[in-house]
């Protein structure tokens, strides 16, 4: 067992007649006993750093610990999301590539359906223009034709009798 600090204050020295002295001894063993209280005090304050040294260790260790499972978890979960998000990328650009397609197809499809009607159209505007060709070559050969030239060489007597008939009727009219 560890010497107290009591022991030594109370430990009694043999006297002999050519010992020590006294007064030297005392004041030693009060030095010793100053200092060896001292060391319990401070080993005493070691003993409860170091105590609260290891419970912060082991709190630092629990912490350590559900860090690495966290970080675990995280690079889990982060590939779980990187599969899902590469799964759903390609879902995507197949969904994309049949939406392309099917505006491509409808796109030749519309095509198609707009070169026909401009063929038909192509169509009608020959027909269009060949029967107004033959309204204006009509309209020509009626203006060509001989009975203008009968008109033209009339009397003026019949012309004025006609003009007075129309003026006529124009007045019956506007009554």
């Amino acid at each position: 067992m560890a010497l107290t600090p009591l022991d030594i204050h109370n430990k009694e020295f043999t006297r002999t007649f050519r010992g020590y002295d006294e007064d030297e001894v005392n004041e030693f063993l009060d030095q010793v006993i100053k200092d060896y209280e001292k060391v319990i005090r401070e080993k005493k304050e070691y003993e409860e750093e170091v105590a609260d040294l290891k419970e912060r260790i082991g709190h630092f260790n629990d912490i350590e610990t559900t860090l690495n499972k966290s970080i675990l978890v995280a690079q889990e979960t982060a590939e779980d999301v990187k599969n899902n998000a590469n799964k759903e990328a390609k879902l995507i650009i197949k969904e994309a590539e049949k939406n392309a397609d099917r505006i491509i197809n409808e796109a030749l499809s519309k095509s198609r359906k707009i070169t026909l009607e401009v063929e038909e159209l192509k169509k009608q505007a020959k027909v269009f223009r060949t029967r107004m060709k033959m309204i204006v070559q009509a309209q020509l050969d009626m203006i060509e034709n001989d009975d203008w030239d009968e008109l033209f060489e009339m009397e003026l007597d019949q012309t004025d009798e006609e003009q007075n008939t129309v003026e006529y009727q124009l007045s019956d009219n506007q009554s």
